[in-house]
């Protein structure tokens, strides 16, 4: 329709973020919100007076929210006891229901950024857990991102092009990656980092002026690096 708006068909899994705090639960929903706006994200945070806990009653609504319309769900806590609470509501569920919804051992923020970008990619319930859980080795581990890999090997392309955004390549631009990525069938590595991955991208800790080398391979190489440049080269709508 001419003039109109292509609306995005939501994720299939949507996400539920169990913390013992309200407002905990809501900024990480807030924030992911802001690199996968595809996704549902529900907060089931504190208890139902606000005072800090976990309420069984909050998560189950939560997950019966998120898991309407034939979705699946991934659920993510923060600490021991809402563990507890989150495995007390799954092992009620209904079969249905359980086979849909899978409780992640991943870090609350990171793994919830890096599952909610997976989900906006369109990854199944798999997908979107394996993401979650890992997020916790990607920022655990301290060795430095692996070298490029000599010219001469075989089906690698490669580019170069220097990042433009005055910010460098902080949290919404690495999104912005790793969601464009995703429709493409390529493996892509930026400065040795998984371009796929919100958090390798963060950790680089590139700055404005610094070089980025892409490597790419797989049948959409060419496609995917190309893009890739173009969006850096467009400095991903900041500049």
């Amino acid at each position: 329709m001419s003039g109109g708006t292509v609306e995005r068909e939501p994720a299939p899994v949507a996400l539920v973020l169990v913390s013992h705090s309200r407002a905990l639960a809501e900024g990480a929903v807030e924030l992911a919100e802001q690199m996968a706006p595809g996704v549902l994200l529900i907060a089931a945070g504190g208890m139902q007076d606000g005072g800090l806990g976990t309420s069984y009653d909050t998560v189950e609504a939560a997950l019966t929210h998120a898991t309407q319309d034939g979705r699946s769900a991934v659920v993510l806590t923060d600490l021991g006891s809402a563990v507890l609470t989150a495995e007390s509501v799954l092992d009620l569920l209904d079969e249905d229901l359980a086979a849909r919804v899978r409780l992640a051992d991943a870090p609350f923020v990171e793994g919830a950024v890096a599952a909610a970008v997976t989900a906006h990619g369109g990854a199944d319930l798999a997908g979107v857990l394996a993401s979650a859980e890992h997020a916790g080795s990607t920022f655990a581990s301290a060795a430095a991102p692996t070298e490029a890999a000599a010219a001469s090997d075989d089906g690698v392309l490669r580019a170069t092009t220097v990042l433009r955004n005055p910010l460098g390549l902080h949290a919404r631009p690495a999104a912005v990656v790793a969601r464009m990525l995703a429709a493409y069938d390529a493996k892509v590595r930026v400065n040795g980092a998984n371009a796929a991955s919100v958090l390798e991208l963060m950790k680089l800790g590139a700055k404005q002026g610094v070089e980025l080398r892409i490597e790419a391979e797989g049948a959409q190489a060419a496609e995917a690096r190309d893009a890739l440049v173009a969006a850096v080269e467009g400095g991903f709508g900041e500049v």
